[in-house]
């Protein structure tokens, strides 16, 4: 009897069954990046048979990923990362021939200058003086979410997802608990995370607790929309006209939905809108430079370095590897830079004030005849 052929696979049933494992296993923001990723191989190859995706149909789709011109090299490697991830999973699944995921293995990663491609300089440490001139010009509970990111040194999805059911103020010691059961690194360690608050961080965030339930964030755009709103009122120099009070009306019967949480997005946007704002306003000379949210978990792990040591600093970001605490601990730019302002032109004065005092033998030189007629 002759063999039944075997049902050829697309692309587009991989990426299909894939998706809805996906949902239930990432969160939002990973869910997102692997369905950009895999849509630009989905357009060209979708309907072709998985195994025909070859190293050379996979270069083609980053090439197509590079001239789009919208992502940075690094994010352009991930994406490829992320498309092999999926025909990873396809062969466990036995949906891909473990041949197919062998020979797209071999595409190498684009280096540092290819061809079209772009790289974002590397994040900085910014300084706490920058974020304290900038504090006035933020909304009220985002300048809340800058001061406790600065003091925990979390990421700013792990600050910004806080329900106020997430924070334990039962502790000993005064300390409360911020306890996250989903973050970046729990598919590694299997482990919750806990960020310890301190009475500090307290006094900010209780006012932002109060009468909610344990489900609602902690931080939310409605919150500040109406803080915003409170400041213009409190700040109108001239009565409310009728045609402004009938606005008034119709915006209260009809008012705008906001979303319950921050994202980094909308985060990152009310610093550049207060940077924006504040420039406007300050002389040329007091200019309050562009700075993100990711750059206060560098601040966060510089000063922790330099005040605590690198191992602290690595307990405090929540880090595996001191490797990975390396790439935020700024320290040695601030040691070099702490030289710099102590630095003194060794040629500026006469030989025998520029050797170093003790040097008995060094000093006899410099009051020798022929060396300073030299």
């Amino acid at each position: 009897m002759p063999k039944k052929p075997e049902a050829v696979v697309t692309l587009d049933e991989v990426v299909a069954a894939f998706v809805v494992q996906a949902e239930r296993r990432y969160d939002k923001k990973h869910y997102d990046n692997y369905v950009k990723a895999i849509g630009f191989a989905v357009t060209l190859y979708g309907h072709l048979p998985v195994d025909e995706l070859s190293p050379l149909k996979l270069k083609t789709v980053r090439d197509v990923i590079v001239r789009s011109g919208r992502f940075c090299r690094s994010v352009i490697n991930r994406y490829v990362d992320r498309i092999r991830l999926i025909i990873s999973w396809g062969v466990e699944n036995e949906m891909v021939s473990v041949t197919t995921l062998q020979a797209l293995r071999t595409v190498k990663g684009l280096p540092r200058g290819a061809e079209g491609t772009f790289d974002h300089k590397k994040r900085r440490a910014v300084p706490d003086n920058v974020i304290r001139r900038t504090l006035p010009y933020l909304p009220p509970v985002v300048a809340t979410i800058v001061q406790v990111q600065r003091m925990t040194g979390y990421r700013p999805s792990e600050i910004l997802k806080m329900r106020a059911g997430d924070i334990e103020r039962n502790r000993e010691a005064g300390l409360w608990h911020y306890v996250l059961d989903k973050h970046k690194t729990e598919r590694h360690t299997g482990e919750e995370k806990i960020i310890p608050l301190s009475k500090p961080a307290q006094d900010l965030l209780a006012p932002y607790l109060t009468d909610k339930t344990a489900e609602q964030a902690v931080f939310s755009p409605a919150q500040a929309m109406r803080e915003r709103a409170a400041e213009k009122r409190a700040n109108r120099k001239t009565k409310i006209t009728p045609s402004q009070a009938e606005r008034d009306r119709r915006r209260a019967a009809n008012p705008k939905q906001y979303c319950e949480f921050y994202d980094d997005s909308s985060y990152r946007n009310a610093i550049e809108y207060a940077i924006e704002k504040a420039n406007r306003q300050l002389l040329p000379d007091q200019q309050i430079p562009h700075w993100t949210p990711y750059q206060i978990r560098h601040t966060a792990g510089t000063e922790t370095s330099r005040l605590e040591g690198r191992e602290k600093a690595q307990a405090l970001l929540g880090h595996s590897t001191i490797e990975t605490t390396n790439i935020y601990d700024h320290t040695d730019l601030w040691i070099r830079e702490e030289l710099a302002r102590k630095q003194v032109n060794p040629f500026a004065k006469p030989p025998s004030e520029c050797i170093i005092v003790g040097s008995e033998k060094a000093t006899k030189l410099c009051k020798h005849k022929d060396f300073r007629s030299k």
